[in-house]
């Protein structure tokens, strides 16, 4: 019997990313799906896979995510060998820490036809070496530098690079969008803030996003806010939006933790940015045509996220995303995975246009 695109993409997080086997203990927890950031037909196509590994999985249901820890979803994490989230209480903090003994994945294939397109039926190992590839480029780069059509212009080369990725271990992602974060603490320059600014996922605030008409200029040294320029108004509304958040939890404002960029070009997003920006920004990051900053607080990711759009990132002089595109064949690590994963060339070479934006 052929198995649907959704069976592929559930076989994919329960085969090769969770890695079960039988004799496990498997806690699925999903989000209420009148929340509208999950649905019900993928975790439950999960489920029916578990089920086929000879494991009875526990279904816990949860509602929007709050501040305030869950202690259902704590003691039943800690009671399982192995938690699979589809819910945003996945992405925050205090479920980010290890459990000795326990593992999790946090799925970013919020329904399913998410689940069932090449997003989530790529080969989970396939994005998991070509992260280790971008990393291995990144990481080993003697320079950087950052730019967009908007103005964004930020260069570093003395960067922290060990900067703190812990919940890339604890916590497993599906699919795999971005690389290791890069500290910007070595980096200088200016980010340009449009569209809109938005949670990072860690925690909850209101409102959880700022809408920004013009351009505001973020100015940065060595990792630090040094101000805002740009149209007066909307440097105002930046201002005010930094001190509500950096206020609320007792946070550094002008702290700039890291960076990152999408790495994944099956990223899909088929309703407009405007209709909820949180959600359109927590979704898209894992484009290769968007790059995001962890800002707002000494930790990561941070409280409020940067945006930028259509990025070109020069690697030691040489273009690893262009305009928004990642070149995969303008380094070696790269260019060799493709060819290990020959799934992934049509892929780069035919990205999804659809970002919730015109």
């Amino acid at each position: 019997m052929t198995r649907s695109a959704l069976e592929i993409g559930a076989d994919n997080i329960v085969h090769n990313c969770a890695a079960l086997t039988s004799g496990e203990s498997v806690l699925l927890i999903h989000e209420d799906p009148a929340l509208g950031w999950y649905d019900l037909d993928a975790p439950m196509a999960v489920a029916d896979a578990v089920r086929k590994v000879g494991i009875e999985p526990t279904i816990l249901k949860v509602g929007q995510p709050s501040n305030d820890a869950d202690p259902v979803a704590a003691d039943a994490i800690a009671a399982h060998d192995c938690t699979i989230f589809f819910a945003r209480l996945g992405d925050q903090d205090r479920f980010a820490d290890p459990v000795p003994g326990r593992r999790s994945v946090m799925s970013y294939a919020r329904n399913a036809d998410t689940l069932g397109s090449n997003y989530g039926t790529i080969p989970h190992g396939a994005f998991y070496d070509f992260k280790e590839a971008v990393n291995e480029v990144l990481l080993g780069a003697s320079s950087i530098r950052i730019t967009c059509p908007l103005g964004t212009d930020v260069s570093g080369g003395d960067w922290d690079r060990d900067v703190d990725n812990s919940a890339d271990v604890s916590v497993m992602r599906f699919p795999i969008g971005v690389p290791h974060a890069i500290g910007a603490s070595g980096f200088t320059g200016r980010v340009a803030l449009a569209r809109y600014l938005t949670t990072t996922g860690s925690k909850v605030y209101h409102p959880d996003n700022l809408a920004i008409s013009e351009p505001v200029f973020a100015e940065i040294s060595g990792g630090r806010i040094t101000g805002f320029t740009g149209d007066a108004d909307g440097v105002a509304d930046v201002e005010q939006h930094y001190k509500h958040v950096s206020e609320t939890f007792g946070i550094e404002p002008d702290f700039v933790h890291s960076w990152h960029a999408g790495i994944h070009p099956g990223c899909s997003y088929g309703e407009d940015a405007s209709v909820h920006p949180d959600r359109w920004s927590n979704n898209v990051f894992t484009h290769p045509r968007f790059l995001h900053f962890h800002t707002c607080g000494a930790y990561p990711p941070g409280e409020i996220c940067w945006m930028v759009q259509d990025h070109t990132v020069t690697v030691d002089g040489t273009d690893f995303w262009k305009d928004g595109r990642l070149q995969p064949d303008a380094f070696g690590p790269t260019a060799a995975c493709l060819e290990k994963w020959p799934a992934l060339v049509d892929l780069f070479a035919n990205p999804s246009r659809q970002i919730g934006i015109d």
